[in-house]
């Protein structure tokens, strides 16, 4: 099961910087391969990424798969509830991708992040990604974070060009403890500002808590 987490540990903030910096490969268009002990493939850094940004892998990322990696990914199916066999196949590449991110998602979030909820508080701009998070999870949205992000009208950042921004470090950290499963919004899949809100369906949808200037629902 996801864990929840509190907010980011100063240990967790020096990390920070080491996620952001790192050169690591995208998610491939194709499936990604199968890893098990001993493979050097490209899809390695990748696994490898998602798991530390997971908090599970906590040393460089390599183009091999060693004992860390395979010490790393037996947790995460455990956690997961997934065969704990130390390989990377179909069904643990699935929840990895429903779960986690890459780089560039990483960078994704954090500008939406940035875009829709800079002068929110802490909690309420992780609470933004946790509904990236959440809709990513669903059936009822893509199932990419780049998918979800820019699916038509569904975030006005997007609209209006907020999400071009260079997010600051804040809103990396936020998109990480979202990533990390810190969901102050109980499971919502929307949110809006009642001050500013024009679709009267969004009043429709129950609502799991408000947070800052924005309501939670589902």
């Amino acid at each position: 099961m996801k864990k929840k987490l509190v907010i980011m540990t100063l240990a967790f903030a020096l990390g920070l910087s080491a996620l952001t910096s790192l050169s690591v490969p995208s998610a491939h268009a194709a499936a990604p391969q199968t890893l098990f002990y001993g493979s050097t493939a490209p899809d390695v850094p990748d696994l490898q990424y998602r798991l530390k940004v997971l908090g599970y892998f906590n040393t460089d990322v390599t183009p091999f798969f060693g004992p860390v990696t395979k010490d790393s990914l037996v947790r995460f199916q455990r956690d997961y509830g997934l065969a704990a066999d130390g390989i990377a196949g179909k069904q643990t590449w699935a929840m990895l991708k429903k779960v986690s991110v890459n780089k560039h998602e990483l960078d994704l979030l954090a500008r939406i992040i940035y875009g829709e909820a800079r002068g929110e508080p802490y909690v309420g701009q992780v609470a933004v990604g946790a509904v990236v998070m959440n809709r990513l999870a669903s059936s009822s949205f893509p199932n990419t974070v780049k998918g979800v992000i820019e699916q038509p009208r569904a975030f006005t950042a997007v609209d209006d060009g907020q999400y071009d921004m260079v997010p600051n470090k804040q809103a990396y950290l936020a998109a990480l403890d979202a990533v990390r499963g810190y969901d102050p919004t109980n499971g919502a899949l929307y949110y809006f500002n009642p001050d500013t809100a024009t679709s009267s369906w969004i009043w429709t949808r129950t609502q799991t808590g408000k947070i800052g200037r924005h309501i939670f629902a589902v």
